[in-house]
């Protein structure tokens, strides 16, 4: 009896794949050459990509994309625009697929919005996915009477204020 106890032990332990048999590991082994071709060079998917690629499809697969492609045409502005008009000008919000962006004078504003075409063309070429569908120039801030207790209905004060 004391002889079959190990015995059983070793049938229990070899069944359970704690202690494998002589054939179970000549059979792994020889099963080995064949699960192991993901392993083996020279096969499809073994090629090392490109850290760019492995960031693009990172950025794709979280939905990153669009809100990255904004922000670089809010940090690009100066190549989308131009050198000169980018010193008077700059991007303060886009909802809803309308960039609005703000100028120093109302004459840039107005000059800007004869340019609108050609500003909207190269947003869209550069940045497809910042989502822009219009362009809308608005001149300073300025400080408005139409508000308040001490409000008084009219026209206001007639200045352009740039």
């Amino acid at each position: 009896m004391s002889d079959e106890l190990p015995e059983t032990l070793a049938t229990y332990l070899r069944l359970r794949g704690m202690e494998p048999s002589k054939r179970a590991q000549w059979r792994k082994r020889r099963r080995r050459g064949s699960e192991d071709d993901e392993n083996q060079p020279f096969t499809p998917g073994r090629d090392p990509g490109s850290i760019g690629d492995a960031l693009d499809g990172l950025t794709k697969a979280n939905g990153w994309a669009p809100q990255l492609a904004r922000e670089d045409l809010v940090r690009q502005w100066e190549d989308v625009a131009g050198a000169e008009t980018a010193q008077h000008s700059s991007p303060v919000s886009l909802e809803g697929g309308m960039l609005t962006i703000q100028c120093d004078s109302t004459a840039w504003a107005k000059n800007l919005s004869y340019m609108r075409a050609h500003i909207l063309t190269q947003i869209v070429t550069r940045y497809p996915e910042a989502g822009v569908d219009s362009v809308r120039f608005v001149g300073p801030d300025v400080p408005t009477w139409k508000w308040g207790r001490r409000s008084i209905p009219g026209r206001g004060p007639r200045d352009t204020y740039g």
